[in-house]
């Protein structure tokens, strides 16, 4: 399927980010099967707190389409966006937004906030969720996990 294609895409870039120690998130757009832009975590590298995959991978595919905008594109990222992304997403006009694992406390979608279902924004924005929760899910534990045991063996 062509939603899992990608979304193993955005897997890969996911564990990328966790190589460089970054929380593994990972995201790609594509517009008619094709890539415009890709992006892992890199707020801690960039020294920029906006380095989300998203956010990155949504510059890029602006840059490669010399528009803001991409009303038919697609998103594709490992873990549910926050508010910032959600609103990123609303303002490149982003069709479709696939996410493979909810995120609890900072979801904006479906979990701490349903930011694109606000009536009085002018774009809607189709979500899907669950693809490869699991896959994105364990990879995200696994990082956490790490990061603890790093830091009890310190103390």
């Amino acid at each position: 399927m062509q939603h899992e294609f990608w979304m193993r895409k955005a897997l890969e870039l996911a564990r990328t980010a966790q190589g460089y120690g970054e929380v593994p998130v990972g995201a790609v757009v594509v517009l008619d099967n094709q890539l415009l832009g890709e992006g892992c975590n890199g707020p801690i590298g960039r020294t920029d707190p906006t380095a989300h995959a998203e956010m990155l991978a949504l510059r890029q595919a602006a840059r490669a389409l010399k528009n803001y905008r991409m009303p038919d594109a697609t998103l594709y990222v490992t873990v549910e966006p926050c508010t910032m992304c959600a609103g990123a997403l609303i303002h490149a006009r982003i069709k479709t937004l696939v996410f493979a694992a909810t995120e609890p406390r900072a979801g904006a979608i479906v979990s701490s906030a349903q930011v694109l279902d606000n009536p009085k924004l002018n774009h809607k924005v189709q979500v899907l969720h669950g693809l490869m929760a699991e896959e994105s899910s364990v990879l995200l534990r696994s990082f956490f996990a790490s990061k603890r045991a790093k830091r009890s063996r310190k103390v």
